[in-house]
């Protein structure tokens, strides 16, 4: 099978063009980014995803995956897979045309005998939006949208594990992607596209809306003057009822807020569970700054944030909500310093030892490993409880 994967160096395109890769597919990712293809070409992955730098250069050596920026790369190949989402812009509005606008530019490349699948987030009705334009030019290839289901990081892991949904308008489509899915080893559930488009949203909003519960009991709970962390371990304690429910923290990334406010637009605005959990998650910077203020003397202290992607062990700084803290505490302190393990395209970084050394307090904005055993004897704001010292602030 021959797979041309468009946005195919990215988070979600390049682990599933490796994994398809080194489960016996020619893949090809097609990308315009040309610096992370040329990256990738040299067999060195443009971000960090567990096991995939081997894979990558495995799967090179065989002979079985490049990538390009070239959209011919589309005519040769029997299934194309576009990772391309649909985006959010400052007012909080999906464009739902941001997909079709860039199917529109392969075009030219596609026939009648490939499948086109759609992988990221899509508003509803996108899908179908897809199924008419190929129609409106002629072109009678299935359309399916496959939604990807992978936690960052463990992308490799999940793609061989997790079973898959497809949402398809024809019984061609369907069994296309099935087929697509049976390289890895998984099961595939069959739905209409707009239960796979809502599927994908009610799944991200779903763990935002958790999220944000764990925060704003953790503000209630610190605003009580208690420890939330030992509430939620006499809550969960050998209790399975209570097992899913996770800690506070820093709730961001590039899906769960943006996929919330989707689904918003989507029920017209009258999604107020959604309104109220993006409320909680987005102030959390906040709440914890005006609680620094009302604990110390902000303007002549110096205070450094240790994490600035958007969760632990990650390298990806997108909508981290570690920025939004820096931002607020810019204006409030006298000076800010960050720090990242992981982190490699902030040049503000600096290393952790300078951080330690120069500020006054400390924040953790993303729970990393290496923040575990701190060696300092300045105060940590830790609400991820990483440390194990409790989250009162």
């Amino acid at each position: 099978m021959r797979v041309c994967i468009v946005g195919g160096c990215g988070h979600v395109g390049l682990p599933l063009g490796l994994v398809l890769a080194a489960a016996g597919c020619h893949v090809v990712a097609l990308d315009t980014n040309s610096e992370a293809v040329a990256r990738v070409n040299s067999g060195a992955m443009p971000f960090h995803e567990d096991g995939a730098a081997e894979t990558l250069i495995a799967v090179r050596a065989e002979g079985r995956f490049s990538a390009t920026t070239n959209a011919r790369a589309i005519t040769d190949v029997d299934v194309v897979v576009v990772v391309i989402g649909t985006p959010v812009d400052d007012h909080l509005n999906p464009d739902p045309n941001a997909v079709v606008a860039a199917i529109e530019e392969c075009l030219p490349y596609l026939d009648d005998h490939q499948l086109v699948m759609l992988r990221s987030t899509l508003y509803p009705g996108v899908t179908r939006s897809v199924a008419r334009l190929l129609a409106e030019r002629g072109i009678k290839a299935p359309v399916v949208f496959c939604p990807e289901r992978i936690l960052e990081g463990h992308a490799l892991r999940e793609l061989r594990s997790l079973p898959q949904i497809v949402g398809a308008m024809c019984q061609e489509g369907a069994e296309r992607a099935i087929s697509v899915f049976d390289h890895l080893g998984v099961q595939c559930m069959v739905v209409e596209p707009e239960e796979a488009e809502l599927a994908k949203l009610f799944t991200n909003t779903w763990r935002y809306i958790k999220f944000a519960a764990a925060n704003q009991f953790w503000e209630m709970a610190n605003d009580a003057g208690l420890d939330f962390a030992r509430i939620r371990e006499a809550i969960t304690f050998d209790y399975p009822r209570a097992a899913d429910l996770p800690g506070p923290g820093f709730a961001a990334g590039p899906c769960l807020f943006k996929d919330t406010m989707q689904l918003s637009a989507f029920a017209k605005n009258t999604f107020g569970l959604g309104h109220s959990a993006m409320l909680v998650n987005e102030g959390m910077p906040l709440y914890v700054v005006d609680r620094l203020a009302a604990r110390y003397d902000l303007a002549n202290m110096t205070v450094g944030i240790l994490g600035m992607a958007f969760k632990g062990g990650s390298d990806d700084t997108r909508s981290s909500l570690s920025y939004k803290l820096k931002r607020t505490l810019r204006f409030r302190a006298r000076e800010v310093l960050t720090t990242d393990p992981h982190v490699t395209s902030d040049p503000a970084l600096l290393p952790l030892a300078t951080v330690l050394e120069r500020a006054d307090v400390l924040v953790l904005g993303a729970p990393h490993q290496e923040y575990k055993f701190l060696d300092t004897d300045k105060p940590v704001v830790d609400v991820w409880d990483l440390q194990g010292r409790g989250t009162l602030l």
